[in-house]
């Protein structure tokens, strides 16, 4: 068995013992976990540790969200080919590269200029040519490529940030995890309808924060 094999094992195990066996059952999703190599978007220390059920940290703070944490957030943004999708936290291009087998394009915003890079790298290799991603603050989204039918945001924030409420669509939905920096936090989906916003409440979790203008302050950060 190649190396190569061995890893599609792995990523399959994990769709179906970690994901499909938590409940979600979104084929499409699924389809996508199946196909993006995880273990070329973690630090190569952690490659045999990739496809396990758990975050996993990948330099400057920051992680790469559980398996389930991903395939979740993906499925309940309910993302497709015509969705035009904001990502807010670029990190390791893992959740990018998922986003991009579904939707028609995907704008991500990272603030870490190395973490940008190196993702570029993983998603160009890759073949991902309905990627953008851009060095700045996400929680200011990205008003020059507003609006967008999908806003997945990677990181904590103290509420849904409102320039990002601002640039999401009629009909469109956000998803972000609510709570206080290095604290107990909820994952929110935001629907946007021609009446105003409605917020619905997902599962309790764990992420680092977003820091940022509509944010929290850098000196906040763990």
């Amino acid at each position: 068995m190649t190396a190569e094999h061995a890893q599609t094992e792995r990523r399959h195990a994990m769709v179906e013992e970690q994901i499909e066996a938590r409940g979600v059952h979104d084929a499409d999703v699924l389809a996508a976990l199946r196909t993006v190599p995880r273990h070329l978007f973690v630090p190569p220390a952690l490659v045999d540790h990739a496809y396990s059920d758990g975050a996993l940290a990948i330099g400057y703070g920051q992680t790469i969200s559980q398996p389930y944490i991903v395939a979740l957030m993906t499925a309940l943004a309910q993302v497709n080919v015509r969705s035009s999708v904001l990502e807010v936290g670029t990190g390791s291009g893992y959740q990018t590269a998922v986003l991009a087998e579904l939707a028609g394009e995907v704008f991500s915003i990272e603030r870490r200029r190395e973490l940008r890079e190196n993702a570029d790298l993983v998603l160009a290799r890759l073949g991902y040519h309905n990627v953008t991603t851009v060095l700045g603050d996400g929680s200011l989204g990205l008003p020059e490529r507003a609006p967008f039918d999908r806003i997945v945001v990677t990181a904590a924030a103290p509420q849904a940030p409102p320039p990002l409420l601002e640039q999401l669509a009629v009909g469109g939905r956000l998803v972000v995890p609510v709570g206080p920096a290095g604290g107990d936090q909820v994952l929110k989906v935001v629907s946007k309808t021609a009446e105003g916003l409605r917020e619905v409440e997902s599962i309790p979790c764990r992420f680092v924060p977003l820091v940022g203008a509509s944010g929290f302050d850098e000196i906040e950060s763990p």
